[in-house]
């Protein structure tokens, strides 16, 4: 049996505000090859996994707190125990809303590396409404900042 220990996955910080461990997939001791899950912890008053898009579809589930969830044109407030669906190729981002730390489940599928991880961790991540399409009208600006060395 092959099992993963979330208090023995160190996990990657990102510059948007967020940790990020991997449950299935990446560095975790659990692979599969048709999807990835990863627990994600978003930093408190506006934490995010940034405006991005992927060939995979992915769910974001959130455990813990409230957030804004954009999704293309769409924007949604989610709370404990509500899921989003992200379609293939569709640009989406999900910001804490809360003071506290949110805690949420990402799932995609098929496993394999995603694009966005890579370009956050260089700055190079497509700016919202200039190399990729604007974010919804009122949603937390995209974090675009480089990492601090």
């Amino acid at each position: 049996m092959i099992l993963a220990d979330l208090s023995k996955i160190e996990g990657r910080r990102y510059p948007a505000g967020r940790r990020t461990q991997n449950v299935v997939g990446g560095v975790s001791p659990i692979q599969a090859k048709n999807f990835a899950v990863g627990f994600v912890t978003l930093d408190p008053n506006g934490g995010q996994v940034p405006w991005h898009n992927q060939e995979q579809e992915e769910v974001y589930f959130v455990l813990e707190g409230k957030a804004e969830m954009c999704l293309g044109s769409e924007r949604q407030i989610l709370t404990s125990g509500m899921a989003g669906y992200i379609p293939c190729g569709v640009f989406h981002q999900i910001s804490n809303l809360g003071t506290t730390p949110l805690k949420m489940l990402y799932c995609y599928g098929p496993s394999g590396d995603v694009a966005h991880w890579k370009q956050e961790l260089a700055g190079t991540l497509p700016k919202a409404g200039i190399e990729a399409p604007p974010l919804p009208e009122g949603a937390i600006r995209q974090c675009t900042d480089k990492p601090k060395e």
